[in-house]
């Protein structure tokens, strides 16, 4: 098999030259060959071995498969190992799995070429949490069986609760006692024990069993039970717990911190009770859950699609509990204080005792300044169930009786709802005195005196008598006038008598000014063109001078008065757009088909409307959006889930967002409160037993109860799955919808595959399909049958029994009766022969037996079903002889 092709050389080979020596090998059998070539160079003799080898493969595969640790997710997640072929020859190999924990494995078998290498995918779903320690058996030629494994563990996704201080697990967090109309602040640490990212959304329990909302714990059952009948008890919850943040994202084993917020609100129901000391006691359970598992809440049942609410196997629940307390602050004496009555300038004392009646907290009050009166102290704080002394002292300013309303401000803590870490101190009650006090005026008696020839600057009209004194006027004391701003005479209202008035001046105008009889030395000014002045008594024109040199000209006084009007017709148009822009906002807030913008009459009070007397599909429709501040509760997820707003729609849903709303809705980043509110499901599919060859369809069910439209892309790689449509629809704001999902498989087996889906193109969420795949089958009712003649009827009369053909598969079967005997005419005989039996449907066959002299009393039949089963039927003559 060995050709050695070689020209040796004549002549001696000089150095720096070389021969070429071709050895060719063509072998004829499968086997490998050794030889050796001699080379003889002078008088050395040089041995080559030659060997001459069959080609083969060299198969090697990796021992160990490893996911590592994953999160039970429902989704089928796949690994790749690789079969190397070193060799110089094609390769086959085979792989075998016994097991039911793998989902699949492609390729199981198949040939590597030489010098390559051979990818096989490994699928594995999570769908519950378990240890995955499984062997493959891998055949490789040349190598025989070797065994390879697959290693995972899937681990449920872990979220809990951790105080902020202690790190330790909180189940329950008390606020204690807190004044309504304030808040209290408590941090915890949620702690995602899990090796993924972790979305969260918090939803506040209000139809949790064991949940108090404003009850008094400390009562007598009928007290409780009477205020539950008189009190509504449609309260809006998430007002009294804040969370910040309320959604979010953890990293793999991440903490963050979470601020809660107690804010209690008194109570106020149709019948309120005037009891001030009513103590409303709270217990809620707030629930932190993970987005995107929606299979908790939707169940698909055979008869149709029912949305119910179920327990979500990821979350943690912590308890809350707090009581709201009113503020109780009694007067001694109060809430009026009368006191004695005092002179301008004098002060009067009462002392007031603040009892502070809470057996709970303590009060911080402050006095808010009033005109008259002072406080000392005008702030401070009472411990509970103690009192504090107050001066309230009566302290004049001017003469008359003066009322007042002394509000004293309740101090507590409150919080910014946007930023609960941002503590402020806030009033937030007020308490009220009524403070009455009355000031005296004093008599004095007035003096006059005579002038000894120098008139004052102040004088009455002769210059003889002046007031001695600045003693107020008895005018003055009544508010009208002071007599130290203007002369004494000044009070003669002699403007309004006309007494002294000069006969020529009867008629003249009552807009003139009236100057006092000592404004002569200051006459001679520069005046105003358009006004006239008058004695006070005569009224007589005065002379009123104007000086050129400082008045204004009349293309002055026409200049200010249009530089006036440009900035009066100005400001006037301000005043308008302003109007404008009201009335529009105005127009705006009443323009609905609810409130047209009537305002009541006078008296008239508008009813008090529950929620209760809408009905839901109404009430549904009018949803205002979420607030991101607001927590989701779950009775509103309830009502998602249970009661869709809107009838189920399907055939004239968009595939793709076609107008200028809907491209803008579908484009939109949702939080996780949003996704929390769109209900995909349910997160497994399950088939159950599924015929080959046959087609069986299940709905995905799309719930959308957001205001805005989504857009929804299914996407599916799965053969089985391929005939599944629509892949892409739009759904509006408020609507339910579902997809199909078919199911068809020529191969029978465990599948076990998932799909994906896209939220508005950007959101993943994932559909696990899990199925059977069975041949088809019929089952009888018996396999032995017994024929017993009927009772009454002559000799050789046939012997009749029927038989019953099940079908428990989801595909009608095709079946023919094969007896199992030579005879052209057998005894026995069963109708129908052959026929179909519809799917999850029997038919009854019915055996005959004809007695005769040689008619075996025994036969047997074959059940034969088109591409199913065999199954035998034996049946006996029961012969009776007489």
């Amino acid at each position: 098999q060995f050709k050695l092709i070689v020209e040796n050389p004549e002549k001696p080979i000089a150095s720096g030259l070389q021969l070429k020596a071709f050895v060719e090998y063509y072998p004829d059998c499968v086997e490998d060959l050794q030889d050796k070539l001699i080379l003889l160079v002078d008088d050395d003799v040089v041995d080559i071995p030659l060997l001459g080898l069959i080609p083969y493969c060299c198969l090697e595969i990796e021992s160990e498969i490893d996911f590592g640790q994953v999160i039970a997710s429902n989704k089928v997640i796949s690994k790749e190992i690789s079969i190397a072929n070193h060799g110089s020859s094609s390769g086959i190999f085979e792989i075998s799995y016994d097991g039911v924990v793998l989902a699949s494995i492609t390729p199981a078998s198949g040939v590597v070429k030489p010098k390559s290498k051979r990818r096989i995918q490994v699928d594995i779903c999570t769908d519950v949490p378990r240890v995955i320690k499984e062997v493959m058996k891998v055949k490789l030629e040349g190598r025989g069986c070797t065994e390879v494994w697959v290693k995972a563990v899937v681990v449920e996704q872990v979220l809990k609760v951790l105080g902020a201080s202690c790190g330790k697990v909180v189940e329950c967090i008390n606020f204690g006692p807190v004044y309504f109309g304030t808040s209290k602040t408590e941090q915890i640490s949620l702690y995602n024990k899990s090796p993924e990212n972790m979305d969260w959304v918090a939803v506040l329990e209000d139809n949790a069993i064991g949940g108090e909302m404003g009850t008094d714990l400390q009562r007598s059952t009928d007290a409780v039970l009477r205020d539950l009948s008189l009190k509504n008890r449609d309260v809006d919850v998430s007002t009294l717990i804040l969370c910040t943040p309320n959604q979010g994202t953890l990293l793999p084993y991440e903490k963050s911190l979470v601020t809660l917020c107690f804010s209690p609100e008194k109570f106020k129901g149709d019948f309120e009770v005037n009891d001030s000391s009513l103590k409303q006691d709270y217990v809620l359970f707030l629930r932190f859950e993970t987005v995107g598992n929606r299979g908790g809440y939707l169940q698909a049942l055979d008869d149709g699609a029912t949305a119910t609410t179920r327990n979500h196997p990821h979350h943690v629940d912590l308890a809350l509990t707090g009581s709201g307390l009113p503020v109780m602050v009694t007067f001694n004496p109060g809430p009026e204080i009368n006191f004695r009555d005092c002179y301008l300038g004098e002060q009067t004392e009462v002392l007031c005792t603040l009892k502070n009646e809470s057996d709970s907290l303590p009060v911080t009050f402050s006095f808010r300044k009033a005109a008259h009166f002072n406080v000392s102290p005008e702030k401070g704080k009472i411990k509970k169930n103690s009192a504090k002394d107050v001066m309230i002292s009566f302290s004049p300013r001017q003469i008359g009786t003066f009322k007042m309303k002394q509000i004293i401000d309740i101090i507590g803590t409150g919080v910014n709802k946007n930023n609960l870490h941002d503590l402020k101190t806030i009033s937030f009650h007020q308490l009220y005195l009524s403070l009455i006090g009355v000031c005296k005026a004093k008599r004095k008696k007035i003096l006059f005196t005579i002038n000894p020839g120098l008139t004052p600057v102040v004088s009455n009209a002769t210059g003889q008598f002046v007031v001695d004194g600045t003693e107020e006027c008895p005018e003055a004391a009544r508010g009208a006038i002071q007599c130290t701003d203007a002369a004494p005479v000044a009070i003669l209202k002699s403007t309004q008598t006309r007494i002294h008035t000069h006969r020529i001046n009867r008629n003249c105008q009552d807009d003139a000014l009236i100057a006092f009889p000592n404004d002569r030395a200051t006459s001679v000014r520069p005046g105003e063109w358009d006004k006239k002045y008058r004695t006070i008594f005569t009224k007589t024109e005065r002379y009123n001078f104007i000086d050129p040199e400082f008045a204004y000209t009349d293309c002055e006084r026409l200049s200010i008065e249009a530089h006036k009007k440009y900035y009066d017709d100005f400001i006037a148009s301000l005043r308008q757009r302003r109007l404008e822009k009201d009335a529009a906002r105005q127009f705006d807030m009443y323009n609905d088909p609810v409130s047209i913008g009537i305002k009541p009459g006078e008296g008239l009070k508008s009813p008090n409307i529950s929620i209760t007397d809408f009905p839901k599909e109404k009430l549904q429709l009018k949803l205002p959006p979420l607030d991101d501040d607001c927590l989701l509760t779950s009775r509103k997820l309830a009502t998602i889930t249970s009661t869709p707003t809107n009838k189920e729609t399907w055939s004239w849903l968009s595939p793709v967002p076609s107008s200028t709303q809907e491209k803008e809705d579908c484009s939109l980043t949702l939080t996780h409160k949003q996704l929390h509110q769109i209900f995909i499901g349910p997160s497994t599919i399950d088939f159950g037993d599924v015929c080959v060859f046959s087609t069986t369809t299940k709905e995905l069910h799309i719930i959308n109860n957001l205001l805005v439209h989504i857009w929804i892309q299914i996407e599916i790689e799965i053969e089985e799955l391929q005939e599944t449509s629509p892949l892409s629809q739009v759904v509006p704001p408020l609507t339910k919808t579902h997809v199909p999902i078919v199911f068809e498989t020529i191969t029978p087996g465990n599948f076990k595959r998932s799909f994906s889906y896209k939220i508005n193109n950007q959101h993943l969420g994932y559909v696990l399909v899990v199925a059977n795949a069975v041949p088809i089958e019929l089952q009888l009712s018996s396999r032995e049958l017994i024929l017993n003649p009927i009772p009454g009827c002559l000799a050789g009369t046939e012997f009749r029994a029927t038989v019953r053909v099940y079908n428990p598969r989801n595909h009608p079967a095709g079946f023919i009766w094969k007896p199992v005997t030579a005879d052209r005419k057998p005894a026995f005989s069963i109708q129908p022969a052959r026929g179909i039996v519809e799917a999850y449907s029997d038919l009854e066959c019915e055996v005959v037996w004809r007695p005769g002299f040689k008619s075996p009393e025994e036969g047997e039949f074959i059940l034969c079903v088109h591409k199913g089963n065999a199954i035998k039927l034996k049946c006996f003559a029961k012969v009776t002889i007489h």
